[in-house]
């Protein structure tokens, strides 16, 4: 590794608010509303606030698989959540979601409304509301769980870790790259042997741990994040790209990843959601030139 300058951490750390990065203008280290926004509610009891990011896409495409079953219950009203603007500090926002990421919901058909965060807990949610792609046997439940809790814990190294330091930090250090691109080809090879003799994470059955982790692995080996599937050798996990192509398959899916996309090409794009039609040629575009 090439020598790289010194850096002795201060007794005191002080917030250097022009810290670069594409996302430093929205990073701070305190928490809390900064502006008044109240948060529109539309016609259906499922509200959710988000944007089209790995977490974000877990929820929506539950969301569409439950309304593919037939759960009309399941109907929603998807408000875009600019994070890159600030959105997700509106008082409107911090009070459905306290730590101020996305995605945020709240289920009016309760009394009083129910909040829910993070996007493990919204998938838990709604799969135990609805009763579907959560296993009932026990044995099953628990290793869907397993599955669920290990994508919540092992993202953030592939997205905070490497996704930030390869694509984002104003300059590449090489030990950073290394670390975590190390980390996540470990993760990407618990995958791929789990995998290599089942359909679906949890087994048999397509669940709510499959949606959470197709969300970040199996977006990352069909080569849509962070333009770093090479540098991965994404194409060496076979059964993780076989896995992750099946999945995408899925209508529901595909669906669900266009609600609250408000980047990448036009007709991948829908800002909100408030009805199946949305989902229209002309709706979309609609939506996607308006907002």
């Amino acid at each position: 590794m090439k020598d790289s300058i010194p850096y002795t951490p201060p007794k005191v750390w002080t917030w250097q608010a022009e810290n670069g990065g594409e996302f430093a203008k929205i990073n701070r280290p305190v928490a809390g509303a900064t502006h008044d926004k109240t948060l529109s509610v539309g016609q259906h009891p499922i509200q959710l606030y988000s944007l089209a990011t790995p977490n974000g896409v877990k929820v929506t495409v539950m969301l569409e698989e439950l309304l593919a079953r037939g759960i009309t219950g399941a109907e929603y009203d998807a408000w875009l959540i600019r994070i890159n603007e600030g959105d997700q500090f509106g008082s409107g926002f911090v009070e459905v979601n306290p730590n101020s990421k996305i995605p945020a919901m709240v289920d009016h058909s309760t009394t009083p409304p129910t909040r829910v965060f993070e996007s493990g807990s919204i998938l838990l949610y709604l799969a135990e509301k609805f009763g579907a792609f959560v296993p009932t046997d026990p044995a099953a439940r628990t290793e869907c769980l397993s599955w669920l809790f290990w994508q919540m814990g092992s993202a953030p190294y592939l997205g905070g870790g490497f996704g930030h330091f390869y694509s984002y930090a104003p300059t590449k250090i090489e030990y950073c790259i290394d670390r975590f691109t190390m980390e996540v080809k470990r993760q990407l090879d618990v995958l791929d042997r789990h995998l290599a003799d089942k359909d679906f994470i949890a087994g048999d059955e397509y669940s709510i741990a499959d949606m959470a982790i197709w969300a970040w692995y199996g977006q990352l080996v069909l080569g849509r994040l962070y333009g770093a599937a090479e540098f991965l050798d994404v194409a060496s996990y076979t059964h993780v790209v076989r896995w992750a192509q099946a999945i995408d398959a899925r209508p529901a899916v595909q669906r669900g990843r266009m609600v609250n996309r408000a980047f990448g090409d036009l007709e991948t794009q829908l800002h909100e959601r408030h009805d199946a039609s949305d989902f229209d040629t002309k709706t979309q575009d609609k939506v996607a030139t308006e907002i």
